[in-house]
């Protein structure tokens, strides 16, 4: 005798319907999408309006609230000499969200270039570009950023393009992964037949089916950039004061950690929470492609 299935259990209504998400699921679906970027946003808006916020601004000094607390003057409180903690993070975001942008767009420039080079062409081209790379994620990045920065000097420029120069050995790696399984589809063998140059068929018929995987990828970098920004500006080879910068942030007030840890802890917490928002969509851009991907293949 089989048994009756009431089908609310189940949550389909007739049979061959799928069953309904439950509601939870839904939520939290749409939480750890729209959450991240809420927060994204914030930061972009804060970044491009602080200016016109009312705030102090990043360098004036209170002197009768150093040290302070969260209060209705200053609502993250104050820095050692008395500076509002948050039109600090506000000013400071430019920093962070400029690298995380220019630095990740040169490396997805060059680095797809060499790895849409090194995946169609064989023999020396290939051999050098493969050395070149490898030599390069050999070396320790953070090391070979501190090296760059050294030589041409602490600055914002100077940093992205530490940054981004140390970003092209993975977008090659991720570039060529990519190009090679599509070499040999038909609409690249028919291209090729009817006399399409090596260029064209680069440049119109691998990279637009590899274009979201880079860009999945370079979203993840900007988060990477962001981290490493904020370590050259703690180790004092990023941007140079008083301009603010979360890293430059962090180091000021380590010294006086014990005493008062908001002044470290705000920054390090904006910093913790982009990076986690960005990796956060890039996961759920990189699952939607996958997704997509399989169902088409």
């Amino acid at each position: 005798m089989s048994a009756i299935v009431d089908p609310r259990a189940t949550g389909t209504g007739r049979p061959g319907e799928a069953a309904a998400p439950p509601s939870k699921h839904r939520l939290g679906a749409v939480a750890r999408l729209w959450l991240p970027l809420a927060w994204v946003l914030l930061v972009f808006g804060a970044a491009l309006l602080a200016d016109w916020l009312p705030i102090p601004p990043p360098n004036h000094m209170d002197f009768a609230a150093p040290e302070q607390g969260p209060s209705k003057a200053h609502l993250l409180g104050t820095d050692l000499d008395g500076r509002d903690l948050l039109s600090r993070v506000a000013h400071g975001a430019r920093v962070s969200l400029t690298v995380s942008l220019v630095a990740p767009a040169i490396g997805l420039l060059g680095g797809s270039l060499l790895g849409l080079l090194a995946a169609y062409y064989a023999g020396t081209l290939r051999i050098v570009i493969l050395a070149i790379t490898d030599a390069m994620l050999a070396f320790p990045s953070l090391v070979f950023a501190l090296g760059l920065t050294a030589v041409l000097g602490p600055s914002l420029r100077n940093v992205t393009i530490a940054l981004g120069i140390m970003s092209i050995p993975a977008f090659a790696r991720i570039a060529r992964a990519n190009a090679l399984p599509l070499i040999g589809r038909e609409f690249v063998l028919a291209a090729r037949a009817a006399g399409a140059s090596d260029a064209y068929i680069m440049w119109r018929e691998l990279l637009p089916n590899m274009v979201m995987v880079l860009l999945t990828y370079a979203l993840t970098m900007m988060s990477i950039m962001i981290v490493a920004e904020g370590s050259l500006s703690f180790l004092g080879v990023g941007v140079r004061p008083p301009t603010p910068s979360w890293g430059g942030m962090i180091a000021e007030g380590r010294e006086a950690l014990e005493r008062v840890p908001h002044v470290s802890l705000v920054p390090a917490a904006v910093m913790f929470l982009t990076v986690l928002s960005l990796n956060l969509i890039g996961d759920h851009l990189r699952q939607r492609h996958e997704a997509k991907a399989g169902g088409l293949s």
